[in-house]
């Protein structure tokens, strides 16, 4: 991937019960939730056709989140870059780099205010 400007291209919405919350965002926004074939705990919401305006997301296991957290996704080229301008100005990293085969690099930051994000690359 490469982004000219870092944007929010995904969500996350933590989840203690994916059966549970599944049938909630089907049942109530009609939304398509596939599991993730790779090695993590990890399902895709589809929320709309890709010629609209919007973006996908995904449900993760709640043990990474603090309750009522849910995490913007930024697309970035280099991961470290950003995990390195975050720290200059002000931000906190939260963990490690989460390297995903075949996907990507991942790593969570809160900002200024404290608000939980996501970076991937």
């Amino acid at each position: 991937m490469c982004f000219k400007i870092p944007r929010v291209i995904d969500f996350e919405i933590p989840a203690d019960d994916i059966e549970r919350i599944t049938q909630f965002y089907t049942t109530v926004f009609g939304w398509k939730i596939e599991k993730w074939p790779g090695p993590v705990d990890h399902w895709f919401l589809i929320t709309g056709d890709d010629s609209e305006l919007g973006i996908n997301g995904s449900f993760a296991m709640r043990e990474d989140f603090p309750e009522g957290t849910t995490v913007n996704v930024i697309g970035v080229d280099d991961v470290d870059k950003y995990a390195a301008l975050v720290e200059a100005h002000g931000g906190q990293l939260v963990g490690d780099k989460i390297v995903i085969p075949g996907v990507g690099c991942y790593r969570y930051f809160k900002d200024t205010e404290g608000n939980l994000m996501g970076m991937m690359q």
